[in-house]
């Protein structure tokens, strides 16, 4: 029995090094993935084989070795059958996704709502429910989704499946794995959080060095990316950028305290009520002064709030998604200009200020991506468990 067990392991250990090879590097020959891994050709065929016979891999042409030799056969990853869903609850829409082993989004749908005005049960059944047409949709596709994880916008317990706390929806410790009734295993995390490494596997993160991702909505989140891996702080509750205090006199917080960030630069200091993120630029682009005026102060505030983090954490580069996204040409200025008279003295330069590639996406897409990592750390746990 030690044996077996001692087997399996190995087993696993060794389709987690072949998977993770034909991820980092692309396509590989066997003789290729032999020489990358260290394992030998025999070992390399039977584990490519499993994983070709799972649909985590695919056989595509084939290419010479070297100037002798025959040519061999490439393997790459196989979007065809494995797939992860990432969901999202925020403010004021719930979002979905679908992305293969490949990374390649196959689905992807919105739904605008006031989730303020709701209860948690009623939120989580709702996402339930869109999560539920996608996995129909998946299949529909081919796919076999392996399992989900939900952004939530405020600090949670990874381990249980708990928001502690979402202020701006009024939540307080709501088990959400518990309640969320989907045929797979369902994780949550912190939005900000999921969108940093959604900009870093699906936008332009892993061309920026360590960057600090913003994520602008009705509330604001920050992601710090270090060497390709998000830190997270000693209790997973890094990056609460909204409620750093930019007015100590300023209006109260949902959180408690005043004068924080999201109090001047959130979506609600921003938008008539009602008004869309897509009529708000509009006014812009006509030229409109309040318009205007309001992007100058909501820069300015971003810019300070940022000021903190540059000189706590140095980031080679400040990411802008959510609402800063479209709002960037607007918010941009203002914000460089007031972190440049803070820092100027400081630093010969202050961090870049960049667009995020993939927007109101992010967070999303993060969550199926962190799915597609913990398959690919342990191929082996879906192959015996296709359930997990």
């Amino acid at each position: 029995m030690a044996q077996a067990l001692r087997h399996d392991a190995m087993r696993a250990g060794n389709l987690a090094v072949v998977l993770a090879a034909l991820d980092r590097r692309g396509p590989l020959t066997r003789a290729a993935l032999a020489e990358t891994t260290g394992l030998t050709k025999t070992t390399v065929s039977k584990l490519v084989g499993d994983l070709i016979d799972a649909g985590m891999a695919v056989e595509s042409g084939t290419v010479r070795d070297g100037e002798r030799g025959r040519p061999g056969v490439v393997v790459r990853l196989s979007g065809h059958r494995v797939a992860a869903l990432g969901l999202e609850i925020n403010v004021d829409y719930l979002a979905a996704c679908v992305v293969d082993l490949s990374r390649t989004v196959r689905l992807l749908r919105t739904q605008a709502v006031d989730n303020r005005a709701a209860s948690p049960s009623d939120v989580i059944t709702r996402l339930g429910e869109l999560a539920t047409g996608m996995l129909a949709d998946a299949a529909g596709l081919g796919l076999s989704v392996a399992g989900a994880i939900v952004a939530l916008p405020g600090p949670v317990d990874r381990s249980t499946g708990t928001v502690h706390r979402a202020p701006n929806l009024g939540w307080r410790d709501v088990a959400v794995s518990e309640l969320l009734a989907l045929p797979l295993p369902v994780l949550v995390d912190n939005e900000a959080n999921l969108a940093a490494l959604g900009e870093l596997w699906f936008g332009s993160g892993a061309t920026l060095g360590d960057f600090l991702h913003v994520s602008g909505e009705i509330g604001i989140g920050a992601g710090l990316v270090i060497d390709g891996a998000l830190f997270r702080g000693a209790h997973g509750f890094a990056g609460e950028l909204g409620h750093v205090v930019v007015s100590p006199d300023g209006p109260p917080c949902r959180c408690g305290g005043t004068g924080c960030l999201e109090r001047y630069a959130g979506q609600d200091a921003l938008l008539h009520p009602g008004e869309e993120i897509a009529d708000f630029v509009a006014r812009l682009k006509a030229g409109e002064p309040s318009a205007e005026a309001a992007c100058g102060r909501a820069g300015s505030a971003l810019g300070i709030a940022l000021t903190t983090a540059v000189n706590l954490i140095d980031p080679d580069t400040i990411v802008l998604g959510g609402i800063f996204a479209p709002l960037f040409p607007w918010v941009s200025g203002p914000a460089e200009e007031a972190m440049r008279k803070r820092l100027g003295q400081m630093r010969a330069r202050v961090p870049a200020l960049v667009v995020s590639r993939v927007g109101a996406d992010a967070a999303t897409l993060g969550a199926a991506g962190q799915v597609i990592q913990r398959i690919i750390a342990d191929p082996g746990a879906f192959l015996l468990d296709p359930q997990r």
